[in-house]
């Protein structure tokens, strides 16, 4: 039988022409139970009150945890080929911000 690695590489994906546009999303917001992980990938706007919640991704624990693997993976291998990803400062009292920054993890 062939390892997980193997099937990847030999797995074809198809995508709509509406999907592989993509959606913008600079929030997420991750819940779970005991059956699940909730992704909540939202958008803030400037100007605007609130997010909106444009994808909801819901997967068990055990896809969760291979996700978070292959996409520690994927920036290990990113900061190699570009550089290291800096994060921005967190906004100081004063700056202008039109919405609230929800806590860093």
């Amino acid at each position: 039988m062939a390892n997980s690695k193997e099937q990847q590489q030999n797995l074809k994906l198809s995508i709509s022409p509406e999907v592989a546009e993509g959606t913008y999303s600079n929030l997420v917001v991750i819940s779970h139970n005991p059956t699940e992980i909730i992704l909540d990938f939202a958008q803030l706007l400037p100007g605007i009150e609130g997010a909106s919640v444009r994808r909801r991704i819901i997967m068990s624990p055990v896809h969760a945890k291979r996700t978070l693997a292959a996409l520690n993976d994927n920036i290990k291998k990113y900061e190699q080929q570009f550089g290291t990803i800096e994060e921005p400062r967190m906004p100081m009292q004063g700056d202008t911000v039109p919405y609230d920054i929800i806590g860093k993890a």
